[in-house]
């Protein structure tokens, strides 16, 4: 009898095939009921695993021994005859069917499902990046938002302020990849599976934790995940008294980095997370300080100033706050037009000082930048730009007012580049998704430009209508556009009544008659003689066509907003008001010309022998 033969014999050949077929059948079982518990994907990879194992025992099992009538028993202990092995066969071959016609349910019914979906469930456009998220590395990580468990319910600064500290201090460990302030946050309060969120923001892991403060008491739970199959690398709880709170942070951004294998050098090797200030009261003042200025509530600005100025008070070496406060002053002079040079005067001023006490600080010099080129310093106020990122390339909001800077003065390309570094930073920050998408607007791109626009105004973009307006015009839908433009131009005129932003709007995208009435509104505006005159007048000339007009009001001084006329000055449809003599003397008077005299003109434009630019 030769091999081939006493395999069959012994029934190994249709044990093998009822092994494998039976196998198969329990990984699609175990696929399709284990995520439905939210079991670990490791527990799937075990099973396959241990099946892959069994396979030699049971095909060697089928050699040695053989199910008879008296039960199982070594093969050599059978009595010789065919019958107990045929009867075996026919009980193998009977399973085996049985088996096949479940494996061609499980199969048939995948299909009829995979047919389904497209029809059933709809496919909802991705919510998170302008782009594919990046692969996740091991070394990446996502904060996210840690939940307030006080009592009160009324301590979320606090805990939103313990995980930014805890995100921008990781976020400077040389090669660790950290997802944005913005990006993280986007889910708070949402209950999103994990691992979703991991695959949105191309991380590997994800900190999430809670914070529960009850009079100086504070406890900090954190909870360390990986991303792909949502295991708990470890879970921790901190207690200890609010003097502590600098000591609690410490703690868990070691233990992520030591987890995480990063290497620790410097400073950092010492000290983790810098809060600036060993006072436990000035810092609570700065992280509520810090939540109104994160999001931009502009109505809350006056008290943002007054905590930085109490957590001063408490400490007046704490550098970080006089940096918090130089940016909320700089900001505040946009929507606070009778002070508006006061505010920059105040915000200079802390900003140096902040820079005097801690030269390492990044964001003074971004609150810098941005106060001179409101006041038309745009060289110093580019390069003060560039040494805030120089010092703190992680930081986005200076990458990101790096960027208006050179897009306002014309370097739309690099502008674009620093765009492209905030996104690469924090994928969700609505500004610099709504600049990006203009520029693609600008550059004839609609489709990738609508798609930014989108994500700007998912994001609470405030005046994203001014570009969306942009996009349905491309696309023919002028009543669409209209609408848009009033929602923009609403958040600028406020100086103007509530029927202008109608008015505004219905001249840009109506008729002869309409153009003339927003022509007529803006000059009663302009015969006052304001003070500082806002943005949107000379903007909504040149959205009018008025170019001659426009360039004469925007040459008088700087505006509350020069970014809104600056950037529409430079944009690519704005070519033919830059052809007429009125655009050089506005160079001249706004500081643009010296700037390019020292830097550079931009590509489209270049010097002629009078000195004067002249652009495309």
């Amino acid at each position: 009898m030769n091999f081939l033969s006493e395999l069959k014999r012994r029934n190994v050949i249709r044990m093998a095939g009822l092994y494998l077929v039976g196998a198969w059948l329990l990984v699609q079982v175990a696929e399709t009921v284990l995520p439905v518990f939210d079991v670990p994907a490791w527990v799937l990879r075990g099973v396959i695993i241990a099946l892959a194992l069994g396979f030699v025992p049971a095909v060697v099992a089928a050699w040695v021994f053989e199910l008879t009538p008296e039960g199982l028993r070594r093969e050599h202990a059978a009595d010789g005859s065919p019958a107990p092995m045929d009867r075996t066969a026919r009980r193998l071959d009977i399973v085996v069917i049985v088996l096949l016609l479940a494996v061609g349910g499980v199969t048939l019914m995948g299909r009829m499902g995979q047919g389904e979906a497209p029809t059933a469930v709809p496919v909802a456009p991705p919510a998170v990046a302008p782009a594919e998220a990046p692969a996740a590395n091991d070394q990446s990580i996502a904060v996210l938002a840690f939940a307030d468990l006080s009592p009160g319910q009324d301590q979320e600064y606090f805990s939103d302020g313990i995980a930014e500290e805890i995100l921008n201090s990781l976020a400077k460990v040389p090669g660790l990849r950290v997802a944005g302030r913005t990006s993280a946050f986007h889910y708070k309060g949402r209950d999103e599976d994990l691992r979703e969120i991991g695959t949105a923001l191309g991380v590997a892991h994800i900190l999430e934790g809670s914070v529960r403060q009850q009079g100086e008491r504070v406890r900090i739970t954190a909870q360390l995940i990986r991303s792909d199959d949502g295991f708990h690398v470890w879970s921790e709880t901190y207690d200890g008294e609010m003097s502590d709170v600098f000591a609690l942070q410490e703690r868990i951004a070691r233990a992520i980095t030591d987890e995480l294998k990063v290497v620790l050098s410097g400073q950092q090797a010492q000290q983790l997370v810098n809060t600036g200030t060993a006072n436990a009261e000035a810092y609570a003042k700065y992280l509520q300080a810090t939540a109104i200025f994160t999001r931009r509530d502009s109505t809350r600005y006056l008290e943002a100033r007054e905590l930085l100025e109490q957590a001063i008070a408490l400490d007046p070496e704490f550098a970080r706050a006089w940096s918090r406060l130089a940016m909320v002053l700089v900001v505040s002079s946009n929507v606070q037009l009778e002070e508006t040079e006061a505010l920059l005067d105040a915000g200079i001023a802390a900003a140096q000082r902040a820079i005097a006490m801690d030269p390492s600080l990044g964001e003074p010099h971004a609150a810098l930048g941005r106060a001179l080129g409101q006041r038309w310093q745009h060289a110093e106020a580019l390069a003060a730009n560039d040494r805030a990122v120089a010092l703190d390339p992680g930081d986005v909001n200076s990458q990101f007012w790096l960027a208006v800077g050179l897009i306002n003065t014309g370097y739309r390309r690099q502008g674009i580049d620093a765009l492209e570094a905030t996104l690469a930073l924090d994928p969700m920050l609505p500004n610099a998704l709504f600049w990006r998408g203009r520029e693609y607007l600008q550059a004839g791109d609609i489709e990738n430009g609508a798609r930014l626009i989108k994500l700007a105004d998912e994001g609470g973009h405030r005046f994203v209508g001014l570009q969306l307006s942009r996009v349905y015009e491309a696309r023919g839908d002028l009543a669409a556009a209209e609408a848009a433009s009033i929602v923009g131009l609403a958040y600028f005129s406020g100086a103007f009544g509530a029927e202008a932003p109608a008015i505004f709007a219905r001249g840009i995208h109506g008729g002869a008659q309409d153009r003339q009435k927003a022509l007529a509104l803006l000059e009663t505006y302009v015969a006052t003689r304001p003070k500082t005159l806002p943005g949107v007048v000379p903007y909504v000339f040149l959205r009018l066509g008025a170019y001659q007009r426009a360039l004469e009001v925007a040459s008088l001084g700087p505006t509350d907003n020069d970014s809104l006329v600056m950037s529409e000055l430079m944009g690519v449809d704005m070519a033919e008001s830059r052809r007429i003599p009125a655009f050089a003397e506005y160079l001249r008077r706004s500081g643009i010309a010296a700037l390019w005299d020292q830097r550079g003109a931009p590509d489209h434009c270049r010097k002629l022998d009078s000195g004067d630019y002249q652009c495309d």
